[in-house]
């Protein structure tokens, strides 16, 4: 997958997930990049962003 978008939603929410603190300014960063992502990607790509979504979801769940 080379979509650069995809990749950088995939970096903000890893890096949501490892944040001790789960700040707020971290998780509208994940945020961002998914929506980003999400309306410049393949089909495959927009299923595996859902998950990311969930993960980040859960993040801010906690």
């Amino acid at each position: 997958m080379g979509n650069r978008l995809f990749q950088e939603a995939k970096k903000a929410v890893a890096t949501a997930q490892k944040s001790d603190s789960h700040d707020q300014e971290t998780i509208q960063r994940a945020e961002n990049a998914l929506s980003s992502a999400f309306a410049n990607s393949t089909l495959a790509e927009k299923q595996q962003l859902h998950q990311y979504q969930d993960e980040l979801d859960q993040i801010k769940g906690k």
